[in-house]
């Protein structure tokens, strides 16, 4: 059921209770004038007197960690055992621990971050001096831990938390495999344990289907405390600007004008840093925060931005749920996230303890490439979830991820979130050493998948409307952005704002936010990032695991293994730019793009990229300079790569060496799947050709360029440059126009 709030009645119907609850909030807060928001005393007296499970769908700041932290010191002081809180932001609650700790409240975190305390926690359990044991849902999939450690907290439970609950539905903007497993440790609980889910960002559906697994096979019903979503702080703006270089010289000219520190969010790491670089000034610090930095460096990071030693953190989403700091002063975004929903938790970072905050979102041409690579990436196949079962089935004992990874044709990233959605389903378990087949069915569930693929489209959709909101929200309350956002979650409670962008316009005022205009002192500052040309990309040092169990085999009818030689490998190449990247990276989409039909677009190279080409190739820093050019034969796009091969030699006066020769009936090269399975697609796919290898004689081993329109996974080139050194050539530098990898 749904509860409509009546603080009043609870407080009525458990006046000690109120008491007690209410001096513990007082040392929780350290201030003697706090009072309860509408619903918390009523989710705290649900579990604590009436041992309910109870889902508490509450905005951003509301206080849902004071809600499970003082339910679990009123279940100890009542006898109850430690509460287990289940959360994917141990590493960011460090304030909400400590202050825990002020209300009496003993918290301790099992992680992977912190391995030399796991003694000292695990005996503090068995004394009993732990109330509150905080784990990650990944900690549950772990053996050591589930075997030793699961079944007697399970035992002694007083109180379940299950922080973050949107991510156990893969109907939610973020569904973790690793929350699936929560469903089953509820049925373990005794049904007299209360259990408390909390989430900020849950429709209808996504509450439906967490109720629906908080309620298991109990008979009770779960008790949903769900508030309104609006936020009053927050003032917001959509901005759309021609390109990457107007949006850059926007953030350069405007960003002191915007309050305070916030975070600036980007949808790939490479944008992230390139910002970052780009913003930074001695006297406004401005850092990037990604899934490449370090646990170390992440720490230090948000206590920068929280003690206002930066101005802004550059950060991809790595930085989302759990970070708090109630004085954030805005929030933009350079590109737009894939979903209302997952935009609404990002932007309810800022004004949490502020009267206003500034949120804008500057959208660009590339969003929805970037938001279909990523949805994409993240949907288990029939056919790999067959190879994986398979694999371990045949191996007999278990098989670590490497392992595995060398027998399937899945890429490591793939393959780590197939293995969490089988073992969600039973189908396989990890073990120490690995993981094995637990030998149950397993049925590949397309019909939902497909339901999930279609609300996925759906979401992108409804961000691509909200960017474009202009009407009149006293006709149309929807035309309302924080009202749009509301709705998203089903808050059917929001009214228009009179704050943002589209309420603004419509009352015949002007924007908040800066207007774009003459940011002539920021374009060189802008052209000196974009137009930068030249990425390195290292080369292929090892040989993967596995080869000889694809079939692949040398000369000597050996699997290759280990080390590459350095007589057979090639030197570090250079690509014209990665991908993602901003600048060149949109030209390069467009130009390595597909029609209609999902077929590469081919034609000649346009002559900005290869006027661009020939800056790579002069800021090279080589110690002899190549003396002529081979082209990768293509079977998609043979016009762009040969007209770049030939164009170099061209320019370069370099000798045009022609193409290695391709294996006949050759199909296009996938553009996924393991290192092994990549090796074996392209190890007999080329030949050095007797012209060819005549003309490398010739060159009397000067370096050769080794031409191709991208680079993905590296395989490609090393294969072609091993079969170049071993016809006699001197060192061989890749060059491509992109780095996909």
């Amino acid at each position: 059921m749904t509860s409509p709030h009546a603080p009043a009645a609870a407080a009525a119907a458990h006046p000690a209770l109120h008491s007690e609850a209410l001096d513990a909030l007082h040392a929780l807060t350290g201030r003697d004038d706090s009072v309860f928001h509408e619903g918390q005393f009523e989710a705290i007296a649900a579990l604590v007197a009436e041992h309910q499970r109870a889902l508490v769908v509450q905005r951003t700041g509301w206080g849902k960690s004071a809600v499970y932290f003082l339910s679990a010191l009123l279940q100890r002081r009542r006898g109850a055992g430690p509460a287990l809180i289940v959360s994917p932001l141990i590493a960011l609650m460090r304030d909400q621990v400590a202050a825990a700790g002020r209300a009496g409240v003993q918290a301790e975190a099992i992680s992977s971050a912190n391995p030399t305390e796991w003694a000292r926690i695990e005996q503090g359990l068995a004394e009993d001096s732990i109330d509150v044991l905080l784990v990650s849902p990944e900690r549950l999939v772990n053996p050591r831990f589930r075997e030793e450690q699961l079944p007697r907290l399970i035992a002694r439970c007083g109180l379940l938390v299950i922080d973050e609950a949107h991510c156990i539905s893969d109907w939610g903007h973020d569904f973790r495999p690793d929350y699936r497993r929560l469903k089953d440790l509820i049925a373990q609980m005794d049904p007299a344990v209360p259990v408390l889910a909390t989430t900020a960002t849950a429709n209808s559906r996504v509450v439906a289907d967490v109720a629906e697994q908080l309620a298991g096979s109990s008979a009770g019903e779960v008790l949903t405390i769900r508030g309104g979503l609006t936020r009053d702080s927050l003032r917001l703006g959509s901005l759309r600007l021609p390109s990457d270089r107007d949006r850059l010289a926007y953030l350069v000219e405007h960003l002191d004008s915007f309050p305070g520190s916030g975070i600036i969010y980007t949808l790939t790491v490479s944008a992230a840093e390139d910002i970052a670089q780009l913003l930074s000034t001695p006297q406004r610090p401005v850092r990037a925060y990604t899934g490449r930095t370090d646990a170390e460096q992440r720490a230090a990071l948000e206590a920068d931005l929280k003690d206002n030693r930066v101005k802004a953190l550059v950060a991809t989403s790595a930085l989302g749920m759990g970070f708090d700091k109630p004085d954030l002063g805005f929030v933009i975004h350079v590109g737009a996230p894939s979903s209302p929903v997952a935009y609404y938790q990002q932007v309810g970072r800022a004004g949490r303890g502020t009267d206003q905050a500034d949120v804008l979102l500057l959208p660009g041409e590339q969003d929805r490439a970037i938001w279909e690579y990523f949805a994409t990436a993240s949907m288990p196949s029939k056919e790999s979830a067959g190879q994986v079962l398979a694999a371990l089935s045949a191996a007999g004992s278990p098989l670590s991820t490497p392992a595995l990874e060398a027998r399937v044709d899945v890429k490591r990233s793939a393959l780590e979130m197939l293995l969490k959605v089988l073992a969600v389903d039973g189908a396989v378990q990890g073990v120490p050493g690995g993981w094995i087949s637990t030998g149950e069915p397993w049925v590949y569930d397309a019909e939902r998948y497909e339901k999930v693929a279609r609300a996925r489209r759906a979401e992108q959709e409804a961000m691509i409307t909200y960017e474009a909101l202009s009407g009149d929200p006293s006709q149309d309350p929807a035309q309302c952005r924080m009202v749009f956002l509301a709705r998203q979650l089903d808050d059917a409670t929001a009214v228009p704002c009179t704050r943002c962008d589209v309420c603004l316009r419509a009352a015949g005022q002007s924007p908040w936010y800066p207007q774009p205009g003459e940011e002539g002192a920021a374009a060189a500052q802008v052209s000196a990032l974009l137009d930068r040309v030249g990425v390195p990309v290292e080369p292929r040092g090892q040989w993967p695991m596995g080869l000889e169990q694809v079939g692949v085999r040398d000369e000597s009818g050996r699997a290759p293994a280990g080390r590459i030689p350095a007589a057979e490998r090639s030197e570090e190449g250079r690509v014209l730019a990665r991908l993602s990247d901003l600048g060149w990276g949109g030209q390069l989409r467009g130009l390595l793009t597909t029609d209609a039909d999902g077929r590469k677009v081919d034609a000649p190279v346009p002559q900005a990229l290869g006027g661009a080409i020939v800056e790579v190739l002069k800021a090279w820093d080589w110690s002899q300079r190549p003396a002529g050019v081979v082209a990768i034969p293509s079977t998609t796009r043979p016009q762009l790569v040969s007209s770049l091969a030939h164009g170099i030699a061209t320019i370069g006066r370099l000798e045009d060496l022609g193409q290695l020769d391709l294996a006949p009936h050759a199909e296009p090269l996938r553009a996924t799947g393991s290192s092994a399975y990549r090796v074996r697609d392209v190890w007999d796919r080329f030949s050095v050709g007797p012209e060819l290898a005549a003309r490398i004689e010739a060159l009397a081993g000067a370096p050769i360029l080794l031409v191709d329109d991208e680079i993905a996974s590296r395989w490609t080139m090393t294969i072609a440059a091993r079969l170049l050194r071993r016809a006699g050539s001197g060192p061989v530098l890749p060059l491509a126009l992109a780095f996909a990898g």
